[in-house]
């Protein structure tokens, strides 16, 4: 199986900043992240994963509110590390695709061939009017641009053929004849190309989506070569598995192409009670009030704390009018009917990773379920979201991670150097080689 490590400040529980062993600006802190990326290293992770959004999300009274941006992060983690894939998410809607894939293709030099992009299309209004938007624009508006968005970033990842760099003292340097421009011209974006750099070590960036809309699911099908996503149900997670396989197999993909990673949020304590206990102060120190903003946001509806202790109401917006996130709401709102829970108790749930499966157990226990879904077909690894950093990340490398190698599930060494070769995937042909476009003017 593959493993991912999705790293988050103090941990991805809303109330972890707040245990006394926190360091509530472990954010900023470039040793933090560097103790974290050497666990999961040691832990022969596939890779490693930072979540971006160009808007202060949270409401800073209330919890940590800092993103770094990504791949200036994972570019000092290149250093520190030597093996581990290092994944960061940028905004198709927000981005534009030259600058981007410029700056995806010097994090795949600089790592020896370890980077990847997940692409997210972004979905707050206030990251629009970060942007100069009004409003955000519409959900099919943002995955068309996105799809066109790839296309552009491939074709100039792909705009040096391997071979076009010489280096011939004599007077050659490069031959320009396999330097191509990309000449694109579509709905969104025209650009002309090539890109200022050779072709990187991988010859593009392992391509990572998390959408699970429908929009999100076919744009995945399309170009994604890992999936993240939030499976609450192993029946859940069967289907979505069965889904974007046969997706990506009508895009004429073989569906081993296509990776796909379910999150889940382990709380690891060496007895069933310890671990329950771990989780139970961690819900304590839960902020109703910010948690309360969150659920609200997410559904499209107002939420007091005189809803505590109420169920959802029966008239919530369908998913057709949510313009945000649709895959998120649509779980939320599914969890919250299919187990009658009342705001408080969604609100409990969702602390631990926003959507994503929480599992409080033993080291035995958490490799026991991870081993379920992944021998049941739901899942070809898993997207690992500690609780609370750095600890919960020391804890399932030292104490799961052993487990799944002795069960034959898990790698005990790594087998090649790139991202790709970690995920079991081929190093892309250049459509250029292949006699796709026209080289530069000598």
């Amino acid at each position: 199986m593959h493993l991912n490590a999705f790293l988050m400040n103090a941990g991805h529980h809303e109330a972890a900043w707040r245990l006394p062993e926190s360091d509530p600006f472990a954010a900023t802190r470039l040793d933090h992240y560097v103790h974290l990326a050497q666990a999961a290293e040691r832990g022969t992770f596939d890779s490693l994963f930072l979540a971006d959004s160009p808007v202060l999300r949270a409401d800073v009274g209330q919890r940590p509110a800092v993103a770094l941006e990504p791949t200036l992060l994972l570019t000092a983690l290149a250093s520190a590390t030597s093996r581990i894939g290092l994944i960061a998410t940028a905004s198709t809607t927000y981005e534009q695709p030259y600058n981007l894939a410029r700056r995806f293709s010097a994090l795949d030099h600089l790592s020896g061939g370890r980077a990847g992009w997940n692409i997210v299309t972004n979905a707050t209004v206030e990251a629009a009017r970060n942007f100069s938007f009004d409003d955000l624009p519409a959900h099919d508006l943002r995955y068309r641009r996105a799809a066109e968005f790839v296309e552009v970033a491939s074709k100039l990842w792909d705009s040096w053929e391997d071979d076009a760099q010489v280096g011939d003292k004599d007077g050659v340097w490069a031959d320009a004849a396999k330097v191509h421009p990309i000449r694109h011209r579509g709905e969104f974006f025209g650009v002309d190309g090539p890109l200022n750099a050779p072709r990187s070590p991988q010859g593009r960036p392992l391509l990572v989506q998390a959408g699970s809309s429908e929009d999100g699911k076919d744009l995945a099908a399309r170009y994604a070569e890992a999936v993240f996503t939030a499976q609450q149900t192993l029946n859940d997670g069967k289907a979505f598995y069965a889904d974007l396989k046969q997706r990506a197999a009508e895009r004429g993909r073989e569906p081993d192409e296509i990776k796909i990673l379910p999150g889940i949020v382990p709380v690891i304590g060496s007895t069933e009670s310890e671990a329950q206990r771990k989780d139970s102060e961690l819900t304590e120190r839960i902020v109703h009030g910010y948690a309360l903003a969150r659920l609200a946001d997410t559904l499209g509806i107002e939420l007091g704390e005189r809803d505590l202790d109420r169920p959802l109401p029966d008239d919530l917006p369908g998913e057709e009018r949510i313009e945000t996130a649709k895959s998120r709401y649509a779980l939320v709102v599914d969890l919250a009917r299919r187990e009658k829970l009342t705001v408080r108790q969604i609100i409990h749930r969702l602390g631990g990773g926003r959507g994503h499966r929480t599992f409080t157990g033993t080291p035995e226990q958490v490799a026991d379920t991870i081993e379920h879904w992944f021998t049941a077909g739901a899942a070809d690894g898993f997207n690992i979201m500690p609780a609370v950093l750095p600890s919960g990340l020391d804890e399932f490398v030292d104490h799961v991670v052993p487990i799944l190698r002795a069960r034959g599930l898990f790698r005990s060494d790594y087998g090649g150097s790139t991202l790709r070769e970690h995920y079991g995937l081929a190093r892309p042909a250049n459509r250029f080689a292949a006699g796709e476009g026209t080289a530069l003017p000598r």
